[in-house]
């Protein structure tokens, strides 16, 4: 008698089918436990990023499978038994597979965080972990977009020979108008509510930054008056406390749909694959600075939590900061010349 479908489901429905074996956690069974623990805790209890969980998870499994090739399967007391030069045979095989010095460091982050998750429960402390220096990484900027370019990104002109509609065009002008004219991330112009947009007659916004940090941001009336004609060309309602910029079915618009636009704009302006949204916003500063801004100002502009950013950030060199220095500190420039000291005559000329 054949029995019904419902008394004898599909087995491969009913039970769900195993985690690949790449991502399993090499190492016995109460080291798995513990990296499944850290692993749930970074996403649920610290709320790091799925793709921030997901990288520090790879780096730790590819620090075990490195330790299960040489001394067998790892548990948690090989762990905390570990040298500084096990650590360091780890970061070399990385290096030597191509590993770029921000990818090292960020594993070499993803290995002390679960550390101290073992530290927490009682295993012990991995001392050789705070024994060995991350690695140096140089820090990467986008090129700033010349001038000319930039003015022609932030309008629709540009694109005007484009099969679009007239709406979308005029979207796209306002939020890299917001880019280069209010030094704005991409993400904080397309996190922009309706209700805060600027318009004719408003010269500030107040914007959410990283770290949920409130900055206020110059608004020029060339901004304001992109942003008003997006909205008075948008067809459809802007909900108050909805987003301000829409995507071409209504909804909120993606980040991919403006990386698109600027990529289609840098073959009509000749511009190398730098020239992207956040290069606009890497212009706003640079171009600022070239003006003479003042760097503190910048910094505020921009909502970078340490000066220091905004120095890397905008390329400043020494020279350029001794000379804002000489012309800002009430004691610069009084210092007497130096003098050589008087040769004694008893001695040879040298």
């Amino acid at each position: 008698m054949t029995a019904s479908p419902a008394l004898n489901p599909d087995p491969s429905a009913a039970v769900p089918a195993p985690a690949a074996p790449s991502l399993a956690f090499p190492g016995d069974a109460g080291l798995r436990q513990a990296a499944l623990a850290w692993q749930d805790e970074l996403a649920r209890e610290r709320r790091l990023s799925a793709n921030t969980v997901e990288a520090y998870a790879r780096d730790l499994r590819q620090f075990l499978a490195h330790r299960a090739a040489r001394m067998g399967t790892p548990d948690l007391a090989s762990l905390v038994a570990l040298k500084p030069r096990d650590v360091r045979a780890f970061m070399a095989a990385r290096r030597a597979e191509g590993v770029g010095g921000r990818s090292l460091m960020r594993a070499l982050a993803g290995l002390r965080s679960f550390a101290r998750h073992i530290e927490r429960e009682g295993h012990g402390t991995v001392a050789a972990l705070g024994a060995v220096r991350s690695p140096k990484v140089e820090r990467r900027l986008p090129r700033p977009i010349p001038i000319p370019a930039a003015r022609a990104m932030t309008g629709p002109e540009l694109r005007a020979g484009e099969d679009r509609e007239p709406w979308i065009l005029a979207r796209d002008a306002a939020v890299l108008a917001l880019l280069y004219g209010s030094g704005l991330r991409i993400s904080e112009a397309l996190g922009l509510r309706a209700k805060d947009a600027p318009g004719r007659g408003i010269d500030t916004l107040t914007v959410l930054g990283k770290g949920a940090k409130t900055r206020m941001v110059p608004v020029l009336p060339v901004v304001g008056a992109a942003v008003t004609a997006y909205r008075e060309a948008c067809p459809y309602a802007l909900a108050p406390d909805g987003p301000l910029f829409l995507g071409a079915r209504g909804g909120a618009l993606s980040p991919r749909i403006i990386q698109y636009a600027v990529a289609a704009m840098r073959g009509a302006l000749g511009l190398p694959p730098s020239a992207t949204p956040h290069a606009l916003r890497h212009s706003f500063a640079t171009h600022l600075l070239a003006r003479q801004g003042e760097l503190r100002a910048i910094q505020e502009l921009l909502g970078h939590a340490s000066l220091s950013t905004t120095q890397l950030y905008t390329r400043i060199d020494a020279a350029r900061l001794m000379e804002a220095f000489d012309a800002a500190h009430p004691r610069a420039g009084t210092a007497p010349a130096r003098r050589p000291a008087p040769r004694d005559p008893a001695q040879p000329p040298p």
